[in-house]
């Protein structure tokens, strides 16, 4: 799987621009501030139908402009692949292979991608909600029903917190019942499908963890839930535990239970990385949740993945910067650096320099 082009019109800092990719490595360079990441950016909602960057679909619209359009021409193993979003004020149409679309569940799974950014380094640092937000985005592309699931759920959840917040217990207590039998359903689904996910991202991390430190470390990933068994089985333990806590729920005013609410663990040689791991050690850890997310992707799709590598050569050290290169044969890999030649290693590769949102210069296998 590979973009063979991406058009940009009115989208951030780009007018009206066309950018040609090859299958292999494809360097986007420039100095700060002139539309590199906004390539990357471009490239990811079309294929997650979400930003990265931003909430906001409108700020993506140039200034000045009512409207922005992107669109990508690639190619799969089942043939060509069109995906297409114009973006307005209020809303935004998309379309693939020409057929408008009306879910963002159907723009999932057409083209696959994997996003790695120093913003990425939040995985290991930040709270909990990074780290279900990289559950969802990477999941929901391998699988709708999760997506689906997930929509629901979190629609429910709302509808019960509003709930909870009522002041007529009678009502609140009558119709608890009602709305927890629907939420823990898609619960369920959430909880497995993040389970399957990590036992199959646990082994992939750990063994890109050991060729990103030469061994010298250990990574595990795995999940943090307090729910097993099958969907039936979740579903019930998740009722029954939320039927006893009603009273919390309602005196704090939200749902304390739930996939919401879950984690996955993360250890570097034993100790919580989220909590002891230094700079270094986490963004080699995080890049090696990335590079796994890739062997996922290419084990249940039958093909890769885009890599799409924001500025990260610069996070990296020369060794680190060397062994990732190794790692993109076979793959597109789109990176965007301010000095091509710290991509390159010997590689052969695309560049592509960008200036205020123009390509400039672009040779082909260097």
């Amino acid at each position: 799987m590979y973009i063979k082009n991406l058009h940009l019109k009115n989208f951030r800092n780009y007018t009206d621009e066309t950018i040609s990719f090859t299958p292999g490595i494809n360097v986007i360079f420039g100095r700060n501030a002139q539309g590199k990441t906004n390539c990357a950016e471009a490239v990811y909602y079309l294929c997650t139908g979400t930003s990265p960057r931003t909430r906001r679909d409108r700020q993506m619209i140039q200034q000045g402009s009512q409207t922005a359009e992107i669109s990508v021409q690639a190619e799969g193993r089942y043939g060509p692949i069109e995906l297409w979003a114009r973006i307005t004020e209020t809303g935004r149409e998309l379309r693939v292979n020409g057929n408008k679309i009306t879910r963002n569940a159907d723009i999932l799974g057409n083209l696959y991608s994997v996003f790695f950014s120093p913003h990425e380094l939040r995985l290991i640092q930040d709270g909990p909600d990074e780290r279900r937000r990289f559950l969802n985005v990477s999941i929901s592309q391998l699988s709708r029903p999760y997506y689906i699931a997930l929509a629901r759920y979190n629609k429910i959840l709302e509808q019960r917190n509003n709930l909870l917040k009522n002041k007529n217990l009678d009502d609140v207590y009558a119709m608890l019942p009602i709305w927890d039998e629907q939420l823990c359903q898609y619960a369920a689904i959430i909880i497995s499908k993040r389970k399957e996910y990590l036992e199959l991202l646990g082994p992939h991390a750990k063994e890109a963890h050991a060729f990103l430190t030469d061994g010298a470390e250990d990574l595990k990933v795995f999940p943090e839930h307090k729910y097993t068994g099958t969907e039936g089985e979740i579903s019930k333990k998740l009722y029954n535990s939320l039927s006893q806590t009603y009273d919390k729920d309602i005196r704090l005013g939200f749902t304390g239970l739930g996939p919401h609410r879950d984690d996955i663990g993360i250890e570097i040689n034993g100790k919580d990385a989220k909590t002891y791991a230094s700079q270094g050690q986490t963004r080699t850890a995080a890049l090696a949740i990335k590079l796994a997310e890739v062997e996922i992707f290419t084990e249940m799709s039958g093909e890769s993945p885009v890599l799409v590598l924001d500025d990260v050569m610069s996070e990296l050290d020369l060794p680190r910067r060397k062994m990732l290169v190794r790692k993109t044969d076979n793959l597109q890999c789109l990176i965007t650096c301010t000095h091509a030649e710290r991509a390159l290693y010997g590689k052969e590769t695309s560049k592509i320099r960008i200036e205020n949102g123009t390509v400039v210069r672009k040779t082909p296998q260097q």
